[in-house]
């Protein structure tokens, strides 16, 4: 079997492990997570969204049917499994045996961010939610919601749902997001949120601080303006499509001619040492 990683972490691909009902087989998997019991939790889209598993791989169930229209992200916290609905717009909570405990937002209402396909670039940011992409529960008992598609914020929430903050703007700068993809919490509390196209991972305090960030997460940097420096450590820097208009409003890259621009993109990112400042 093939192995990857080392000492401690140190795994097997193990092809075939999950033992469907004979018959069935998964749709398009977007999220897989375990509870405290080691049973796996796989988030397919397609009814019903939730298979659950024992640790050996043998199927133990399934739930969620016609609650989970467009599956995004899951994530279990405690007896908890907090799910995002991207094209619904919602976020919802439920227990580990399917039934539902809290929906935030309303199904298949969006806020207007101004953008309304790919790139996926909001305009400007705005309230929850427009295709939010993640959910998950800080030890502080308040949740907090990444969104996402086509916003530029992250939400936070009380444990019964009322709003408490947001923050967030389009972006490439400290606090600034394109595309908040996920989100997680280490040991100290931080939030570590995932800024897919400006590849990089921002850390906040619960209270939407910003503490500092893991830069150069990936082998392009295709949205920031021509000549926009990105750290990507301290002595890296990384710059953009130089055919990309520094100019271009995040308005013009939501036309169709941006899109088409950006399709057809393809010279390669240049990459310059600096000295760190």
């Amino acid at each position: 079997m093939t192995q990857i990683g080392a000492g401690k972490y140190t795994y097997e691909v193990v092809r075939d492990f999950f033992k469907l009902p004979a018959g069935q087989s998964f749709g398009m998997i977007s999220r897989v997570a375990a509870d405290a019991q080691d049973r796996i939790y796989v988030f397919q889209r397609k009814d019903p969204p939730v298979v659950v598993f024992g640790r050996d791989g043998k199927y133990l169930g399934a739930w969620g049917s016609g609650e989970v229209t467009d599956p995004h992200g899951l994530k279990i916290v405690g007896d908890t499994v907090y799910t995002t609905d991207r094209s619904d717009s919602v976020a919802k909570a439920f227990t580990l045996d399917g039934k539902p405990l809290l929906e935030l937002g309303t199904r298949g209402v969006h806020s207007d961010t101004g953008c309304e396909g790919p790139p996926w670039l909001a305009v400007r940011a705005a309230g929850p939610f427009n295709h939010p992409t993640e959910m998950i529960a800080h030890p502080n008992g308040d949740i907090y919601v990444t969104d996402g598609y086509r916003n530029a914020r992250v939400h936070r929430f009380t444990r019964d749902g009322s709003l408490v903050t947001s923050w967030g703007m389009p972006g490439h700068g400290a606090g600034q997001f394109h595309l908040p993809h996920s989100i997680a919490i280490d040991d100290d509390g931080k939030l570590h949120v995932a800024d897919r196209a400006n590849k990089r991972i921002q850390i906040f305090t619960p209270e939407g601080e910003f503490t500092g960030q893991w830069t150069g997460m990936g082998a392009r940097t295709t949205s920031p303006a021509a000549g926009t420096a990105i750290s990507t450590s301290p002595s890296r820097r990384r710059t953009a499509d130089p055919r990309i208009s520094p100019s271009a409003t995040h308005k013009e890259k939501c036309s169709p001619a941006w899109k088409a621009a950006m399709s057809t993109a393809s010279a390669p990112t240049r990459v310059v040492t600096s000295t760190p400042a």
